[in-house]
């Protein structure tokens, strides 16, 4: 060790520690955890749906899942509205973040936009986010969602 990390920091033998003086996990500034909601759950209850496996075709190496938000806002096609589909419009969503990504700045999240048709006129830009971030086993996932979500 540095001398001057020696002055800084002082160590000890860790049996010599009394562990009630540490904090838990369990325990930390705001309390216990109450509740503890997975990704897993997340998927199974519908808040947000696996698009993985056409996003595996579209280049993307992680698992992807959208906010049942942007499923229902620019995923799922509105009454009436003719010559959409779904897999084309998550194609159009998945397509446009895939090439976000390179130009972005870097960090867990990107703001992207799409051009979505929601009627039968011309299609309009809408913004979303992906957040790039951990899984419930610490892999990376992405997650599309509105731009005021988390």
């Amino acid at each position: 060790m540095n001398p001057q990390a020696a002055q800084i920091v002082q160590l000890s033998d860790p049996s010599d520690r009394d562990d009630t003086s540490v904090p838990s996990l369990e325990d930390d500034l705001f309390g216990p955890v109450l509740h503890q909601v997975t990704r897993k759950d997340l998927l199974r209850d519908g808040i947000l749906v696996d698009v993985s496996t056409l996003a595996a075709q579209a280049g993307f190496k992680y698992p992807v899942a959208v906010g049942r938000s942007v499923w229902e806002a620019y995923v799922a096609v509105p009454p009436g509205v003719t010559g959409q589909d779904e897999t084309g419009r998550l194609w159009d969503i998945l397509w446009m973040l895939r090439f976000a990504i390179p130009r972005s700045a870097g960090g867990d999240t990107i703001l992207f936009r799409v051009l979505v048709r929601n009627d039968n006129r011309q299609p309009r830009p809408v913004q979303l986010k992906a957040l790039c971030g951990p899984g419930d086993d610490t892999e990376p996932v992405i997650t599309i969602l509105l731009p005021h979500e988390d």
